[in-house]
């Protein structure tokens, strides 16, 4: 799409113009939900992965620009997102009218379109930033991530508190209760409009790879490939136990499935499918390009190393000679140490062959590349985890699911319908594949029945993982008075799914007190009778706003209880502090408090506030910031590493002594309890900031390159929020000498951690 014509005619509609400007017509989903757009209205759009859901967001971001010359913010739920369509905005309008936000990277923040996390723009609501002032849109890419059990609730945050003016663009996929998720918005929003596409605008076609063929999954009535309807028959031939079988004759034999006659062998188990088989038999269907999802980082790797030592070649010599120069630029300078512990050598070879892994523990840019290799089809075959599953624009022809369970950190557990839809959406290319394919691989262990299930299944349900945590409530409560809160929290996601009632309630009793405001501000400026027709009028609606108060009061879910907890437990510690009636106040350190955001965000602050870190100098406050940031993998916890020498070791006791004596409180004030502090990298964030090379840390620490680069990710973001908090504390005149100099150590230990491939890694 080309840039918009500064002097076309105002006359002309903006979507006729934008429509125009599309090199394909536009869906009548597209349609219908940019005409909403231009109507002044926000949507909520909800439609198959590949469908164009993103069309109806750029138009938003012609329109401000076109119609309105206004602000838009687009958010993404993970930074390699927020990344791609950082680039893809810079290609459309130009450097100069783009920013990126995203915690690590400040890249024209002042830009009229700025991409950013869901985090980044939550965080700028609760400062107040002046940057929402002119601030027309906000697309809230992938928002049915709202269900997400660990960040859905910062989602409720953003679409609870964005100023009433702003519209939201709000891109799903399919899921199940779209209209509750809709109605809820139009609720706590006003004029929002829900749209919903089932239709793929390329169909997608489900098979079963076996050892002996590729079979549909649904046929027709004639028996050929079909998109759903009847399973095939002859995957019913397919013995569980090893190779195939007359279902006929078992039933002549009198023998249910998994039962043999007596005295006969066991039936020998089915030969297992390579992933170099995957790999031949995508190729000879010409099913490539095509992402192998595979739910281990070691499994992608291994999946690599297995096609090249079976000598998997799926590229041409000008096809590999263009890989080359590209793969290679981005490693030119690099040493031969750190092209060794990166594993260098190995990546190029899996690249010239057209096979590459995809997954957290590669290094960001090693990512890029694969992507970028694979959007230009020289890379034809990506083994995944499902983390690109969440909108990386890496379309591919087919998409295979090697298994359909996965571990979980503590079990073995069978793919969600929503996970089953997410991954096999990535299947078809709109404008470069006429049909998409979904893979499953065949193995003793596949239920058909499941299999039919899952394949059938194509939606999902959103639900509220919303609840109120220290951060937000010191947050909330700087802005309004409790019961104000309170009457918000009742207007969240969780409680609407709770008691619909109770939201359409409170929203009318906000209603109401805006108008009793109202009336009150004529009674004081009237006089005579008028005054007293307007006090009786407010004294009526008075009345009217308590009771509805107390009837919402009687009906109010656990959100509202979980808040009143949490106020308690901070009134307790002295993060609130109540006046003479009671209402809770922010104290100083309540204001530290709400710029610390995350899990830990109440260990950090009283770790802060107790000098729990008192001893250490950058390196070793980089090292504890990592303790306070790193969630190990709950299959792969590991032993802690603590740096050497004594201040250390005395502060992560103190720290830990404090996470004791918050989690005893928790449990007392029946709040969710936190997890214990893990060391596991301290050591190697320490190291790293001393100035170790990075082949060093890596082989000390037995992590991949990709991993090291994330954590240390989070934890510049926790010093940078340290820093700001202090100095914050610093004009308040909260401490000030002490506070200061930690906000100056936590700037010189960002600077320490931001060097090499961390430093290089920021935009990726």
């Amino acid at each position: 799409m080309s840039m918009p014509d500064p002097g076309a005619s105002r006359e002309e509609s903006a979507l006729d113009a934008f429509s125009a400007r599309l090199e394909y017509p536009l869906d009548a989903f597209q349609r219908t939900a940019c005409e909403r757009l231009e109507e002044g209205r926000s949507v909520l759009v909800a439609a198959p992965t590949g469908s164009g859901k993103t069309t109806v967001a750029e138009f938003a971001v012609y329109l401000a620009r076109r119609e309105r010359d206004a602000r838009i913010f687009y958010t993404a739920p993970i930074k390699a997102l927020s990344n791609q369509k950082f680039r893809e905005l810079c290609d459309e309008y130009g450097e100069d009218e783009v920013g990126l936000l995203t915690g690590d990277v400040n890249l024209r923040s002042n830009a009229p379109i700025i991409v950013m996390t869901t985090e980044v723009l939550r965080n700028m609501i609760y400062a107040g930033s002046d940057a929402l002032d002119d601030l027309e849109f906000v697309v809230l890419d992938e928002v049915h991530y709202l269900g997400d059990r660990f960040r859905g609730a910062v989602w409720e945050e953003i679409i609870l508190h964005l100023p009433p003016a702003v519209r939201l663009v709000s891109l799903s996929a399919t899921v199940s209760n779209a209209e509750e998720f809709g109605d809820w918005m139009h609720a706590v929003r006003g004029d929002t409009d829900v749209i919903l596409s089932e239709h793929r605008p390329v169909p997608l076609y489900q098979h079963v790879l076996t050892s002996r063929a590729l079979l549909p999954l649904y046929v027709d009535r004639a028996g050929e490939l079909a998109t759903g309807g009847r399973v095939n028959p002859e995957l019913y031939a397919l013995d569980r136990r090893g190779g195939w079988r007359d279902r006929d004759s078992d039933r002549e034999r009198g023998r249910g499935r998994g039962e043999r006659s007596r005295g006969r062998p066991p039936a020998r188990r089915s030969r297992r499918i390579s992933r170099s088989d995957i790999a031949r038999a995508l190729d000879e269907t010409d099913l490539v390009p095509a992402i192998v999802f595979i739910f281990s980082r070691n499994g992608c790797d291994q999946a690599v190393r297995q096609c090249l030592m079976e000598g998997i070649t799926l590229t041409s010599r000008e096809e590999r000679d263009e890989i080359r120069r590209i793969a290679r630029a981005e490693v030119a300078g690099m040493s031969d140490e750190e092209r060794r512990v990166l594993g260098v050598r190995e990546w190029l070879a899996g690249l010239e062959r057209g096979v590459a892994a995809h997954h957290a523990g590669l290094l960001p840019a090693f990512k890029a590349v694969v992507e970028r290799l694979f959007q230009r089809r020289l890379v034809k075959l990506v083994f995944a985890t499902e983390t690109l599953a969440l909108g990386i624009n890496m379309p591919a022809r087919a998409v295979v699911i090697e298994r359909l369970d996965k571990f979980n950190g503590e079990q073995r557990v069978p793919l969600t319908s929503g996970e089953f839809t997410q991954l096999t959406g990535r299947a078809g290319r709109r404008g470069i594949d006429d049909e998409g394919h979904a893979v499953v691989v065949w193995s003793d262990d596949v239920d058909l029945e499941a299999l039919a299930h899952l394949a059938g299944a194509r939606s999902f349900p959103v639900r509220s993982s919303f609840r109120p945590t220290a951060n937000m409530t010191v947050n909330l409560l700087q802005r309004m008075d409790r019961a104000h809160v309170r009457e918000m929290l009742e207007l969240s996601f969780a409680q609407f799914q709770a008691d619909r009632a109770v939201v359409d309630q409170a929203r009318e009793l906000r209603a109401e007190q805006e108008s009793l405001a109202g009336y009150d501000a004529a009674a004081s400026r009237a006089q005579g009778s008028d005054r007293k027709r307007w006090e009786d009028r407010a004294r009526k609606l008075r009345r009217r706003v308590e009771r509805g108060r107390r009837q919402i009061a009687s009906r109010t879910g656990t959100i509202a209880r979980t808040f009143d907890r949490v106020v308690d437990q901070l009134l307790e510690l002295g993060y609130l502090e109540a006046d003479r009636t009671r209402e809770p106040n922010v104290t100083p350190w309540g204001n530290l408090l709400r710029r610390i955001y995350g899990e830990r965000d109440l260990l950090v602050a009283e770790c802060i506030r107790e000098d729990a870190w008192r001893g250490l100098d950058a390196a070793g406050l980089a090292a504890m910031c990592c303790v306070l940031s790193y969630e190990p993998r709950r299959d792969d916890e590991g032993e802690e590493r603590l740096p050497g020498g004594a201040a250390f070791g005395a502060a992560y006791d103190r720290v830990l002594d404090i996470w004791v004596r918050l989690d005893d409180l928790a449990e007392r004030s029946r709040l969710p309890r936190s997890e214990m502090p893990h060391a596991g990298l301290a050591k190697t964030m320490h190291a790293w900031v001393t100035g170790r090379p990075i082949e060093l840390v890596l082989e000390a620490a037995g992590i991949g390159a990709g991993d090291f680069v994330r954590w240390a990710k989070q934890t510049i973001d926790l010093l940078d929020q340290v820093a700001q908090a202090c100095e914050a504390a610093v004009l308040d005149d909260v401490d000030a000498d002490r506070l200061g100099a930690l906000a100056h150590l936590a700037r010189e230990a960002k600077r320490g951690v931001k060097r090499g491939i961390v430093a290089a890694s920021s935009t990726s």
